[in-house]
């Protein structure tokens, strides 16, 4: 279902006023007016219903009734660390993690990275990557409040990483590679409902030796999926899609006992 995704909390009296790209896809796109209402989600991820009070100066002043928790239930938040890949290629990881309800997404530059972001280009990216989150939680519905880090290295990376373990060690992280560097499987690492998952996707080329060494020995699974090569893009998307279906369908897992078969000589 599509929704608006508020980039700000409304004021003390719960007022919220919208110009520019927001203004224009509720009172042009959607064809809103005065006195409708639409729901919207807060920064921090809550619902909220919003009364249109005016669009005077192609400014929309609403008033935000209420704040209520999200209908889904929780899940555990899905982390993505993508390797930097030539061109575009990060602006559909970005739309595709958002709309599949990635919490966070961290780039870094690898040995196989050839994009660099730097400076104002780093910038640049970071304020088209934001924009893409949003349109993509709006178009999908998502209820994950999405967000993006700036670009780092490998050594940003792992200790990010080594951040999220000590506080929460019941994650795992899962290391997507192009050889089969262990027999583990996504339900393996993720039957026991982990406190959050990591997944960490190289760029064109994937990870080399020595950069894969170092995840495994700060504890990320390795893993490969089939034995198809995929594209940096498409690993990204089949990798945090596994794990969310997994961990959307885990409490419904159930062993099934299989029925004994017929007695010998029975009536049939």
């Amino acid at each position: 279902m599509k929704q608006f995704v508020l980039s700000y909390e409304p004021n003390a009296n719960g007022i919220i006023r919208l110009y520019g790209g927001d203004y224009h896809y509720l009172i042009r796109v959607r064809r809103l007016k005065t006195g409708s209402s639409f729901t919207a989600l807060l920064p921090g991820g809550a619902e909220t219903r919003v009364k249109i009070l005016s669009t005077v100066d192609n400014i929309l002043i609403g008033q935000c009734e209420g704040a209520f928790a999200p209908s889904e239930s929780a899940l555990p938040p899905i982390i993505l660390f993508q390797g930097l890949p030539k061109g575009t290629k990060m602006d559909l990881i970005v739309r595709q993690a958002a709309e599949g309800g990635v919490s966070e997404i961290i780039p870094f530059e690898s040995e196989f990275s050839t994009a660099k972001l730097k400076g104002e280009n780093s910038q640049a990216k970071m304020t088209r990557w934001e924009r893409i989150i949003k349109e993509a939680r709006q178009q999908s519905g998502s209820i994950i409040p999405t967000a993006v880090k700036p670009p780092c290295t490998v050594d940003g990376v792992l200790g990010y990483w080594g951040e999220l373990k000590k506080a929460r060690p019941g994650g795992v992280g899962l290391l997507l590679h192009q050889d089969p560097l262990d027999k583990g499987s996504f339900h393996d690492y993720l039957y026991n409902n982990p406190e959050f998952a990591a997944l960490a996707v190289g760029p064109e080329g994937g990870f080399s030796p020595a950069e894969a060494a170092r995840f495994m020995a700060a504890g990320f699974k390795p893993l490969v999926m089939g034995n198809t090569i995929l594209r940096t893009e498409t690993a990204a998307l089949y990798g945090a899609a596994a794990i969310r279906i997994i961990l959307l369908e885990s409490s419904t897992w159930a062993l099934k006992t299989p029925e004994p078969p017929p007695a010998s000589g029975s009536a049939s």
